[in-house]
């Protein structure tokens, strides 16, 4: 077969002196049965030729994946390539015409380095051909793994370099350099090796994010505080520790501090009963950040910032597989909200947790990885203003409820002939529970028959056995009395109480025998 026309056939230079054309190869044509053999035979007649310059190119063809061929034009800026193809069956020719100044492919920038301050960096970096025009862009890799690119002109006194700004602080980047002919843009060169940088360090910026629990004590209050960082919080260094300041307001006592490394972010201090201003600042290598400030008032009276308050009522409020919502009157006066909790209640410490929300918010859902279906979870809100709490609204509830774990324990009170009086007073509904317990339900039966009193419902047993069942949805009444019962007759009983969870199945009875109608226990 004659040989086929070369394809993509292309020519480009770096340095407007060495001209490289590159093309792909052509079909096999079979002539001698085996593709090495006719490319043996296929190269050396292979021409290429400047119709421009009216010169046969003497260049030297090279083939792995592509075609190449690469000669030095000197001083020639047109050019009109031919290249031929050629086999004792035909020939075939691909051309290229173009201006060498618009075929620029320029090498990648190398040697980079940079100068940094705390948010800014200069990149400098070489260029092999230190006579062209270029135009380059940086690629830089942010922090947060986000990808910018900036553009800059190649024209500089001695270095190619580019200024970017608005950085972070004591924050690693990642950045290359790949350039492009400015006034006739052909094609990117490659990339340059990525070179990795960190800012210097700064002040810290943002504040802390404190908050406190307090607990009387004979002769004052142990305080104890914790501190996170904010979401507009940055450490800014290298390494960081914490300065706590406190002192009176009232007679402006001197100021106690103390201070802690990274690794703390709670601290137990001692006060007595007058008013006390206490500041957190954050500390790199560089500064201070700015405090954060938090006022325990004094512990007199009724002052509902500091001690428990029993006359807000508890409202109960539900959980779902997201998380457990909350919400709260809206009040004008205040500058925040706080909503406080413990993610394990039943521990101490119970690892208190805090959120902060803005004075136009009144609902939340509150989620927590360590939140577990069958444990209460007790939420206070508290305004603030001028850096002062008040508890305004508590909250209780599940993340889901499941049945209570223990069955009441009943106790026979009173027994007639035809009524039994069944008492479980011990019975606990506090958040020992793994629910709210919205009441009880009392079954009953006779032993040998299926039952069917009064003012009853039914309820049907894995085993079809069909029991009475009696509703009581008052969880603090703890006694009731079935009538209407057979005297002279065996019933089993049993008491369950239930949640939003449900209840769980009926295992255990207790037994009875009413006596005959003249015979009373």
């Amino acid at each position: 077969e004659t040989p086929d026309i070369p394809n993509d056939f292309s020519c480009q230079t770096q340095d407007m002196r060495i001209v490289t054309c590159t093309w792909s190869q052509g079909g096999d044509t079979y002539l001698y049965g085996q593709k090495c053999l006719f490319l043996f035979y296929f190269l050396p007649f292979l021409s290429f030729f400047d119709s421009f310059s009216k010169k046969i190119i003497p260049c030297k063809v090279h083939c792995s994946e592509q075609c190449s061929c690469s000669w030095d034009i000197g001083k020639q800026q047109i050019c009109n390539v031919t290249v031929t193809v050629e086999n004792p069956l035909g020939k075939k020719t691909a051309t290229d015409f173009f201006d060498v100044t618009h075929r620029i492919y320029p090498a990648a920038p190398f040697q980079l380095w940079e100068e940094c301050t705390d948010t800014e960096v200069t990149l400098y970096w070489k260029q092999q051909n230190e006579e062209l025009e270029l135009f380059c862009q940086t690629e830089v890799l942010q922090p947060d793994g986000r990808v910018e690119l900036h553009n800059s002109s190649d024209m500089y006194l001695h270095y190619a370099h580019i200024t970017l700004g608005g950085l972070q602080p004591y924050s690693e980047y990642t950045a290359r350099v790949r350039c492009g002919a400015a006034k006739h843009f052909w094609k990117w060169s490659e990339w340059s090796e990525a070179q990795t940088f960190r800012t210097k360090e700064a002040t810290p910026s943002g504040r802390l994010d404190i908050w406190r629990e307090i607990t009387p004590v004979l002769g004052g209050r142990n305080v104890t505080l914790f501190w996170k960082q904010a979401p507009g919080f940055r450490a800014n260094g290298r390494s960081i520790s914490y300065e706590i300041t406190y002192e009176r307001i009232e007679d402006g006592s001197q100021p106690e501090r103390v201070s802690f490394s990274s690794v703390h972010n709670s601290t137990r201090i001692s006060i007595d009963n007058n008013s006390y201003r206490i500041s957190i600042k954050a500390k790199n290598n560089v500064n201070y950040s700015l405090p954060s400030i938090l006022i325990i008032p004094t512990a007199t009276g009724n002052n509902r910032s500091i001690y428990s308050t029993e006359e807000l009522k508890e409202e109960q409020v539900n959980g779902t597989d997201a998380g457990i919502f909350i919400s709260w009157e809206s009040r004008h006066m205040y500058d925040d909200y706080i909503i406080d909790w413990c993610n394990f209640p039943k521990l101490q410490p119970c690892d208190l947790q805090w959120k902060r929300f803005g004075s136009n918010i009144s609902s939340a859902l509150i989620n927590s990885a360590a939140f577990v279906p069958g444990v209460r979870y007790n939420f206070h809100i508290y305004g603030s203003v001028a850096n002062r709490a008040l508890l305004l609204e508590k909250k209780t509830g599940y993340l889901r409820e499941l049945p209570p774990l223990l069955d009441p324990l009943v106790k026979k009170v009173k027994l007639t002939s035809n009524a039994v009086t069944l008492s479980w007073d011990s019975y606990p509904t506090n958040e020992s529970q793994s629910g709210f317990v919205g009441g009880y339900h009392v079954y009953v039966s006779p032993v040998q028959e299926d039952c069917s009193l009064k003012g009853s419902k039914k309820h049907v047993l894995p085993d079809n056995s069909v029991l009475c069942k009696y509703t009581i949805g008052n969880p603090g009444e703890k006694r009731y009395t079935v009538q209407h019962l057979l005297s002279n007759t065996k019933y089993r009983l049993a008491v369950k109480a239930y949640t939003g969870g449900g209840e769980t199945p009926i295992v255990n009875f207790i037994y009875i025998d009413t006596p005959p109608d003249s015979e009373y226990l």
